[in-house]
This record gives structure tokens, C-alpha cells and sequence, in this order.
């Protein structure tokens, strides 16, 4: 399954959208000008883009208020991620080198406020309020998500229950306003589009987890191999699996994440320690009942083209290598 046979319903509304995407960014700073054009060829997959476009699809029309809300998306999505870089002080983003990286932190964090300020022009200079309000309680949450991980990190005292509010924070709230974004611009009413942003939330949520796996797997998926130990993030086959453990095992996989994380083989004995404890298949399990409410909320729709791309788009997000 690819993306590009997923997007075809939606080519022609993706290549438009990339044009104004940048002429979004433009800006008449010769320095901001090129690293715009640099985040621009360093692009992703451009799955949140397509969530916006076919969830608008299924709701009603796509239009030019889809366009901006799309590109509202991708320009406070992407500031986050700059300033994400800075404070993680990586030198690596989609296997491209960072913005901090290439001119700097103090240039990173002043493009990342220039897309963040684009974003909210775009929003107040076409009368997009109800799109911004989604968006804007997106990145609110995604910054409680992360400064709530940081906290427990610090602990390592997370439960399960905590574990979803982080995730839904820093992921789903995303892929929910992307949703919400597309039906509110086709024009749906609010009962559609709090539907459609629930549908985003659950897909988020399977999407983190399908990613939180791939710590304990042996795909190249472009993340070394027990990433989240290290960074001594946990997640959700670590959680169940420390649950379940005896009192002892517990202790000392608390200890090797909390004082042994930037050794090889100690990762190793956690990442085996988890796999064995059956954390690997729980998470699985979890993550497949996501999906499947998902798919569920869509049978509110008509069967089109644009229906079968964004359920296929979902798939592809649980099923992908990387």
C-alpha cells in the first residue's frame, strides 16, 4: 500500500496545496527565504495535509478554505518541530539536518516563531476563526503533553492512564485537529466535525503507540533500536510490562532505565525483559482496538473515493515500516 496510490483521489488538491504552502512561507528576508525553501524540500510524508484534505472530502467540498487550513496546520505543526529540535538538541530531522543545526539555535527559534506568526495571519486575514481555534487548542495541548512527559520522566511513575493523556496530548490532538480542520472548512456542521476530530484523536493515539513499538522491534525504521529507553521515555509495553512483573524484576528494569540508559547491553536486557513479559502482543492488541473504533465512526459516511483513501490512510499509519 502507498501513499502515492492513497493521495490519488486528492493529487491534484496535494500538488496545488504544496505551491501555496510555500508561497504561505514566503518571505522578503533573504535568510528566512532560504531555510523556508529548505523546510520545504525536506518535507515529510505530508500524511497530516491529506487527513485535512480527505476528511474534507467525506464531509462535503474541498475549497480554498481547505487550502489554508491545511497550510495552517503544516505552518504551526512544522514551528513546533523547529523548536522541538532546539530543545532536544538534535541535529537530525527526517534524515535531514535541523534548522539549529545548519544556522543555529537562535535562527531556529526565530524561523519557528515566523511560521507560527504566518500561521495565525493566514487564520486572521481570511476570517478562518473556528480553524484556528482548532488548531491553536492542538499546539496548546501538544506543549502540556510534552512538558507532562518531562515531568514524569523524571519518575518514572507513569501509568497506563497517564501514558494515553501524554500521548493523546502530544500526538492525537494533531491528527485530531487535522480532521476537524477538513470538515470544518467543507462546511459540515458542528455534530460532523466533533465527529470527525474524535475519529482523528483515536487514529493519533494508534499512530504514537504504532510508533512507541518500534523501540522493542528490529525493523530499520530510521530510529535506533531502544530510542525511548534511552531518552527514559515510557512507554506502553514497558508500562504493562513492569505492571505485571514481581517486585524485584520491577525494581531492578527501573534501575537499568534510570541509571544504565546509555548502555548498549542494558537496553538490550529491557527491551528482552518487556518482549517476554508479553508487553510486545498488549500493545498490539491495544493498538489494533483504536483503529478498529475508528473505522467504525466512519460508517456515518457515504462510500466514495475520498472515504476508501482515508481509511486506507489509516491503515497505512499501524501498518507502516517506519
Amino acid at each position: 500500500m502507498s501513499l502515492k496510490r492513497i493521495q490519488a483521489p486528492i493529487a491534484s488538491e496535494m500538488k496545488v496545496f504544496e505551491q501555496k504552502f510555500r508561497d504561505f512561507m514566503r518571505s522578503d528576508v533573504m535568510l528566512l527565504d532560504k531555510i523556508t525553501n529548505y523546510i520545504v524540500k525536506s518535507k515529510g510524508k505530508q500524511m497530516r495535509p491529506m487527513f485535512v484534505f480527505l476528511s474534507a472530502g467525506i464531509c462535503g467540498t474541498i475549497g480554498e478554505t481547505t487550502y489554508r487550513g491545511a497550510s495552517l496546520v503544516e505552518l504551526l505543526h512544522t514551528a513546533t518541530l523547529v523548536h522541538d529540535d532546539v530543545v532536544d538538541e538534535s541535529n537530525y530531522r527526517r534524515g535531514f539536518f535541523s534548522i539549529n543545526a545548519l544556522w543555529k539555535n537562535k535562527v531556529a527559534v526565530l524561523v519557528g516563531d515566523y511560521l507560527l506568526s504566518r500561521g495565525l495571519l493566514l487564520s486572521i486575514d481570511n476570517g478562518d476563526f473556528e480553524l484556528l481555534r482548532i488548531v491553536s487548542n492542538a499546539v496548546r495541548e501538544m506543549s502540556e503533553g510534552e512538558l507532562l512527559q518531562i515531568e514524569k520522566s523524571r519518575k518514572l511513575d507513569i501509568t497506563e492512564e497517564v501514558y494515553f493523556e501524554i500521548i493523546r496530548q502530544k500526538t492525537a490532538t494533531l491528527i485530531s485537529a487535522c480532521c476537524g480542520v477538513g470538515a470544518a472548512s467543507s462546511g459540515a456542521d458542528t455534530e460532523i466535525i466533533n465527529l470527525m476530530k474524535d475519529f482523528g484523536e483515536k487514529i493519533g493515539i494508534a499512530f504514537q503507540i504504532k510508533d512507541d513499538l518500534f523501540d522493542y522491534g528490529t525493523a530499520e525504521v530510521g530510529k535506533p533500536l531502544g530510542i525511548d529507553i534511552k531518552e527514559r521515555k515510557m512507554t506502553l509495553p514497558l508500562i504493562y510490562a513492569l505492571k505485571n512483573a514481581s517486585v524485584s524484576d520491577r525494581k531492578h528494569i527501573i534501575y537499568l532505565v534510570k541509571n544504565k540508559n546509555n548502555k548498549a547491553d542494558k537496553i538490550n536486557e529491557v527491551i528482552e525483559f518487556v518482549r517476554q513479559s508479553g508487553g510486545i502482543d498488549y500493545t498490539k492488541n491495544v493498538m489494533q482496538s483504536y483503529y478498529q473504533d475508528a473505522i467504525k465512526m466512519l460508517d456515518a459516511f457515504p462510500t466514495s473515493a475520498h472515504k476508501t483513501s482515508l481509511m486506507e490512510l489509516v491503515k497505512y499509519a499501524i501498518e507502516r515500516e517506519k
